[in-house]
Formats: structure tokens, C-alpha cells, sequence
């Protein structure tokens, strides 16, 4: 029998996975993530994590067919990745270092998001479907293409990066990459979370959202309560949301967009607000495209990260 490992870097812990070649999860288990100013530190700890599974397993180094791994950054074809920003490493030969230090066989690396939106097309939401694009709502807002079967990268290693889609040009604040009006100052949990204060702030009146801590969670469930003025945030939100898919679709014409993230297990209430903002401001042919709410949860990427290796040697 032969294996691989899907790993996804957090910047929090590292998810690993064990998967058969026909891509069945046999174990699941989480390491922390070492913060240092070089992969190297973090990728001897995942060695050591994979070097015990094996053992425990009785699985021979020549049984592995190779790893995947995840990166939360821009990373190119050639297994550079320019950056992180929650766990402080600058440009890295990712790839080769990986290969060099874990000598498991052979090694692939993506971006975390795109590899996510792997995991969730061959495995998830957008199984059996041509083309998908994948956006994630969470701390930030993710995302990434899957063109018959294959991760759009990219020059740069930024194709989908639909989180810093300008959406609001007149914006003043900054977003965590600099520029001002990403979509991910608004539809982000934390953007979700700031829109709706600065509402409650510049409004007067009684609301659910008052008597609670504000989250993305407290505030679709006060949409969901029928409460006005959650209502009015998220119908805000899901308008920039929509405008920003719609755009993207005038480059991609996907066939189906998959909504991940924390934030979309606020469930279909979350389509039914997207959808109308979407069909508005789209071209009439695009207007037909499927929605659907991801599956895997936090296991996409390990997911992706198995599928991007197996893809590449069986």
C-alpha cells in the first residue's frame, strides 16, 4: 500500500494528514506552529511528526509516495513562497527546503486558500464540477480558481486573491496589506465585526446587537432573528460581496463558487443575501452560476495539499 501526507500551515498549528493513494484520510492529528525567521525549525518538527506516524504505523519511508504542504502566502509554481504574514518569514525556497529537510518523497506547495479550493473540488462542495472558485470568510478572506482540475497560480503566485479586490475605492481606513477598500474589510469576520459597530456607533435605535458581544456568528444570528439593523449590515456586506464575485467572474466564468470559511457556517442565509447582489451586478449570461457552502471545514487543505501530491506522481 502506499501513503501520503497533506500538511496545512496555520498560523496558530499545523494540520497533518495521512492519506492512501486513493486518497482516504487514515489519521488526522495537529502539531504548533514554531514562529522563527526561517521554515526550517517548523519543518524539523514536522518531520519528526511524519517520522512517528510511520513508525506507530509500521509504514516504510519508501511507502510514501510524497507531501503536500500549505502556506498561508503567495506561492508560485516553482515552490517559492513570497511571505507570510502571521508567521513572519520572508521569500523562501519552500519547496526545496521542504524536500531537503523531510526526504519523503516528492513534495508539492500551494497557497493555503487555493489549496483549499483544491481539497473542496475534487472532495467537497465542487466535486464533479469543471471549473470553481472558492472564497473563504474568515479571519481574512481567501480564495482560489480550480480550472479543470488545476490551481490557477498565477505569475505571481496571487490568482485569486479575491480578499484584496478593491470593492470601495473611498475607503479611509487600511486594510492589513496596505491598501485601502478590500473586500476583506468588510466580508471578513473582523471586518463583519467592524462594519457593524461603526453602524451601531453612527446609529441611533434598538437592536438585538446591542445586548450581545458583536461577531460574524452573533451578528447572522441576529440577521437570522430578523433583527432591521443586522439585516441592513449584512445585506452591506453581502453587497460588497457580490461585486466582487461578479467581477471575478467577468475573468474566470466559473461555473460554481464555493463559500468556506468560519463564517459560512451561518448557512444558506448567507447565498440568499450574496445571490441578488451578485445577479445584479454580473453580465445576464453569467447570472446562472451555481452557489454552494463548502464541506470539509478546517480538513480542506489537507485535503488539497494530498491531492496537489498525488496528482503529481500517480
Amino acid at each position: 500500500m502506499k501513503y501520503c501526507f497533506g500538511i496545512d500551515i496555520g498560523g496558530t498549528t499545523v494540520k497533518i494528514g495521512l492519506f492512501s493513494a486513493s486518497s482516504e484520510m487514515l489519521a488526522r492529528w495537529e502539531i504548533p506552529t514554531r514562529k522563527d525567521n526561517s521554515p526550517d525549525g517548523l519543518l524539523r518538527d514536522v518531520k519528526t511528526a511524519l517520522e512517528g506516524c510511520l513508525t506507530e504505523r509500521g509504514i516504510s519511508r519508501t511507502d510514501v509516495l510524497g507531501v503536500g504542504i500549505t502556506a498561508p502566502g503567495p506561492v508560485t509554481e516553482d515552490g517559492i513562497l513570497h511571505g507570510t504574514v502571521n508567521i513572519g518569514w520572508g521569500d523562501v525556497a519552500l519547496g526545496k527546503e521542504a524536500e531537503k529537510i523531510l526526504q519523503l518523497g516528492t513534495v508539492r506547495i500551494g497557497n493555503d486558500a487555493r489549496v483549499a479550493a483544491l481539497g473542496e473540488y475534487a472532495y467537497g462542495a465542487g466535486k464533479g464540477s469543471k471549473s470553481m472558485l472558492m472564497i473563504t470568510l474568515g479571519t481574512g478572506v481567501g480564495g482560489g480558481v480550480i480550472q479543470d482540475g488545476h490551481i490557477l497560480t498565477g505569475f505571481h503566485g496571487v490568482a485569486g486573491e479575491i480578499g484584496h479586490m478593491t470593492v470601495d475605492p473611498y475607503e479611509t481606513l487600511p486594510c492589513s496589506c496596505g491598501k485601502k477598500g478590500c473586500l476583506e474589510q468588510y466580508a471578513s469576520a473582523t471586518g463583519m465585526v467592524r462594519v457593524a459597530k461603526k453602524f451601531l456607533a453612527d446609529r441611533a435605535g434598538e437592536t438585538l446587537l446591542r445586548q450581545c458581544e458583536i461577531t460574524a456568528k452573533t451578528l447572522w444570528d441576529c440577521a437570522k432573528a430578523g433583527d432591521c439593523a443586522a439585516n441592513e449590515i449584512t445585506d452591506f456586506v453581502c453587497h460588497r460581496l457580490g461585486i466582487a464575485l461578479a467581477n471575478a467572474a467577468y475573468l474566470v466564468d466559473t461555473e460554481l463558487f464555493v463559500i468556506g470559511g468560519g463564517v459560512s457556517r451561518a448557512g444558506e442565509i448567507l447565498m440568499d443575501y450574496i445571490k441578488p447582489h451578485y445577479e445584479k451586478n454580473v453580465f445576464h449570461g453569467s447570472r446562472e452560476v451555481k452557489f454552494a457552502l463548502a464541506t470539509l471545514g478546517n480538513d480542506a487543505g489537507i485535503y488539497g495539499s494530498a491531492k496537489l501530491v498525488l496528482d503529481a506522481v500517480v
